[in-house]
């Protein structure tokens, strides 16, 4: 049996249309029979020319709305009847919290708590069966448990929360939200709390795609800083398959650390999708390096963030199959051969947010 195919036969999927979320849309329904709703809000980084394969598909029903909105989940629930809930809709950039941390209360904290007290009305009216096959599945962010030092050892499931920016804020109080819903409701959830990703379709503000673009338009690459801060990278579509090892066994009312096992500095990732396009998109202007440009850093940045992923490679038996070195790869690659896709996301408001964020920095 492949080890993607999920025993739930409908999904209700929030945040659909934004880069994690539309990778597991698409890579869920290229692995199972079932039906997909999708619903995402559209704002700034939900982007419906992520899910333009499946436009012929009459397995995926997209909705554009809000989580916060209580009739229209209600509606959903009600008329499609899904088997599970995996929410992905969130604000999730950090830079943007700390300019205007409201949308992330907004989104992350109120928005989730909506979405789990109409999930926990549709789940008492199930039958018996249905209502202990349900789940409810909440992706979260390491970003939760604070920051390391070089030494300390990696975030496990058991580490203390220490959020340390508004995003992290509001998706520590969604965490515990959806704890919460379990232990008081009997709400039977998952969470996961995954790194860095990275892949196709992330929108061209978080560090990686902002790069690849800056490189091929030959501007700057700022870097926060000393460029010293690490993070573990995974690629998204380990990432989506980890969320489907989680919702088929994962146990109820646990939470699951999902990581690359790819720790690297800001500098060194920098440096290497520069050697990356150096040798297959090379530029008549020079070494891509030469663009590299140290801006100051940000407020309350986390120097190292690190997961431990042994829970979920025991209990489970998911690992990642990609390395960085293969996945930053595949990652550049893809955004060389969908121009198109990067030149429709880099819009106005896209370069008003470039200005915002490093004009003054």
């Amino acid at each position: 049996m492949n080890k993607n195919l999920a025993k739930y036969s409908s999904l209700l999927v929030t945040g659909g249309a934004g880069f994690i979320g539309s990778n597991f849309v698409i890579n869920w329904l290229a692995e199972n029979a079932g039906t997909m709703i999708n619903l995402d809000l559209l704002t700034y980084s939900g982007n419906l020319m992520n899910l333009t394969s499946l436009k012929e598909d009459q397995r995926h029903l997209f909705v554009k709305g809000d989580i916060g909105d209580r009739e229209l989940i209600k509606q959903l629930l009600e008329k499609h009847r899904p088997h599970a809930i995996v929410n992905f809709a969130a604000e999730s950039h950090v830079d943007r919290s700390i300019i205007g941390p409201e949308t992330f209360v907004e989104t992350n904290v109120v928005g989730t708590f909506r979405l789990l007290d109409e999930c926990l009305k549709y789940w008492n009216t199930l039958a018996d069966d249905d209502k202990r096959n349900f789940r409810f599945l909440h992706v979260s962010t390491d970003e939760v448990y604070g920051s390391l030092d070089e030494a300390d050892p990696k975030f496990t499931e058991e580490k203390q929360y220490e959020p340390n920016s508004p995003y992290s804020a509001s998706k520590a109080a969604s965490d515990h939200f959806v704890r919460a819903y379990h232990h008081t409701f009997g709400l039977p959830v998952l969470t996961t709390n995954c790194s860095n990703n990275y892949g196709p379709y992330q929108y061209p503000e978080k560090l990686i795609p902002l790069v690849i673009a800056n490189c091929m338009d030959w501007k700057p690459l700022p870097i926060y800083g000393d460029g010293m801060n690490v993070r573990d990278w995974l690629y998204v579509s380990d990432h989506c398959d980890a969320i489907t090892a989680v919702l088929n066994s994962g146990e109820i009312g646990e939470t699951y650390n999902i990581g690359g096992n790819n720790e690297i500095t800001n500098l060194d990732l920098v440096k290497t999708i520069c050697s990356i396009l150096n040798e297959i998109s090379p530029s008549s202007h020079g070494n891509y390096q030469e663009l590299i440009t140290f801006v100051t850093d940000r407020p309350g940045h986390d120097r190292r963030y690190a997961i431990d992923t042994t829970k979920v490679e025991t209990s489970l038996g998911w690992s990642p199959n990609e390395s960085f070195q293969t996945g930053i790869r595949k990652t550049i690659e893809w955004y060389l051969e969908n121009i198109d896709w990067v030149a429709a996301v880099k819009d106005g408001s896209y370069k008003d947010w470039l200005n915002t964020n490093y004009s003054a920095r």
